[in-house]
Parts: structure tokens; sequence; C-alpha cells
């Protein structure tokens, strides 16, 4: 199938592109690109998978003022949600907002280090998709 526009990047800003892009390759298990150090203004989270977008962090003066108008989903590829979660608070991203259900559906939004909403659903397993 061929894509009329693929994504290439998903661009987020950040006042230290380096340092929130080292967060989401712990996170993705995706390396930096090649040629990104600290302090560009410009790091890329690159997946290396032809068709799958790399994640752009660019540096911006200003701060996050208000909700993402997108945000990622996160699906652990393995163990549980609340597993992730752990993992995730163990590199810095802290819960938002709770949202998981007593019958063990839901998910948790996360904040990145910077303040950037993500949310971390059910592994494929939880799901019953595995």
């Amino acid at each position: 199938m061929t894509f009329r526009n693929p994504v290439r990047h998903i661009t987020v800003d950040a006042h230290d592109p380096y340092r929130i892009a080292e967060f989401w390759s712990a996170l993705t298990g995706w390396p930096l690109g090649p040629d990104d150090h600290p302090g560009d203004d410009e790091v890329l989270v690159d997946p290396r998978q032809p068709g799958v977008p790399g994640l752009l962090f660019i540096r911006v003066p200003e701060g996050k003022t208000v909700k993402n108008r997108v945000h990622l989903d996160i699906q652990p590829p393995s163990g549980t949600r609340d597993e992730e979660v752990g993992r995730l608070a163990g590199l810095g991203a802290e819960v938002l907002d709770d949202q998981r259900r007593p019958d063990g559906t839901g998910w948790v939004v996360m904040t990145d280090p910077e303040g950037n909403e993500f949310c971390v659903e059910r592994s494929a397993a939880e799901r019953g998709d595995g």
C-alpha cells in the first residue's frame, strides 16, 4: 500500500529537546538520531522502521500552558499497564489522571518531564489480544 502523504515525524515543542528525547527514547526503546547531542535545537527519537513516524523534539522559548491537543497512547508490549506506569514514573513521568476501573479496564494519563500528556493503556495480553 502506498500512502499519499505519510507522516514522517510527530513534532513536540520542548525547552530541552535532548533531555526530553532521552525520556521518550527510554519509553519507546527507539534510539536517538545518530547526529543528535545535548544542546541541539532539534532531536529525533528514531524508530528506524519504514512507515513509522519518529518523534522530533524542537526547542521553543515558551513553556507548555494548556492541555495537549494531540497526545500519544502507549500500549506496553509486555507485562501490564500498571507495571509500565511504575517504570515510566521511574523515568520521570508523573500521573496526571487515573482512569483505571475496578474491572481492570481504563488507562492512566501521565506527563513527561516537560508536562506533555500521554496515556498508558492495558497491554495486548491484558486486552486478550495476544
